[in-house]
């Protein structure tokens, strides 16, 4: 069990998984009411999959139950759990449904993110949803992250508020990164854009990577700075993942050429990208307005406002 624990962690590290500097406030959102603005749902022009055909079992089998395309993943003293797509993707749309586990969930960290620290593990680049149990019951925070080359010291990480209690009912949590842009959606409204322009450029991820899929114990960061650790009394924790949606260009295992370009044969990438369209380049008027409104009402940290933790702010704060 010990051995399982350290090999955990250690898969957990080497795929960059980000630990925060920050503490978090007790600050209840969900419990609020909020009059959501109005947006295309774009994980309507997807179809799902069945998560057996799209993943693996990356860690804690065990603790993995797969029933067509709902997948239960749990936290306990022995394990957490993981899934890993079977295809790395240069580019794509990548959706999933979550639930996340009820009651005291203190430093259990569901996560939905894309990385390739296994083909890369000495500059490795990663986009991170994580969602973050607090020491509050059924208060959760949604945490996003992008960096590339794989220095933790450049995590970009900003925090929100729920709107909604993400334990009660499935709520669709969606990447979408092509050769424009990277945005983070909470059902259908993007609370953050990361574009491949300017100096974001230098922080923009270039490599294929892998879908994953997991819930484990952040004890050491994820709640006020590891002030508060998973209490097992309160677990097991089950994440439940439903209606994933994973279009991409798919690479071709060890062939990829650094050209970013997806064609349908010949190239080093066997699919169109899905999302490479005028329709993917930018956000629309109603997405921009919808943003603002995330941003302005339910994010309260940003890496570029944290002058304690970057001497030398990152070149796109300013």
């Amino acid at each position: 069990m010990a051995s399982l624990k350290k090999y955990n962690r250690q898969f957990l590290w080497e795929t960059g998984v980000v630990f925060c500097l920050c503490s978090l406030s007790l600050v209840s959102s969900h419990s609020r009411k909020f009059t959501t603005p109005n947006v295309t749902r774009l994980t309507d022009q997807f179809s799902k999959i069945a998560i057996e055909n799209g993943f693996s079992k990356r860690f804690g089998a065990p603790n993995i139950l797969v029933n067509g395309s709902l997948a239960k993943l749990t936290l306990d003293k022995s394990s957490g759990a993981g899934l890993v797509s079977k295809n790395r993707y240069h580019y794509g749309f990548f959706s999933a449904k979550l639930k996340l586990p009820a009651g005291f969930a203190s430093g259990v960290v569901v996560a939905f993110y894309l990385s390739n620290a296994e083909s890369y593990p000495k500059n490795h680049d990663e986009i991170d949803i994580e969602l973050l149990g607090r020491s509050r019951r059924d208060d959760w925070v949604i945490q996003t992250n992008v960096y590339a080359n794989g220095s933790l010291k450049t995590g970009r990480e900003e925090k929100f508020y729920f709107w909604f209690d993400p334990t009660q009912a499935f709520h669709d949590y969606t990447l979408v990164w092509n050769s424009h842009h990277i945005v983070f959606f909470v059902d259908n409204i993007p609370v953050r854009q990361f574009p491949n322009r300017g100096a974001f450029m230098s922080a923009y991820p270039s490599k294929p990577m892998s879908l994953y899929v997991t819930v484990w114990d952040g004890s050491e960061w994820a709640t006020h700075g590891g002030k508060y650790p998973v209490n097992y009394k309160y677990g097991p924790f089950v994440a439940s993942v439903a209606d994933v949606k994973l279009s991409g260009c798919s690479v071709n295992n060890g062939s990829f050429t650094g050209s970013g370009a997806c064609t349908k044969s010949g190239g080093s990438i066997s699919s169109l990208d899905p999302v490479d369209g005028q329709d993917f380049a930018t956000l629309s008027k109603n997405q921009i307005t919808a943003m603002d409104w995330a941003r302005r009402k339910l994010m309260f940290y940003s890496y570029c406002s944290d002058k304690s933790r970057y001497k030398v702010m990152p070149a796109e704060c300013s």
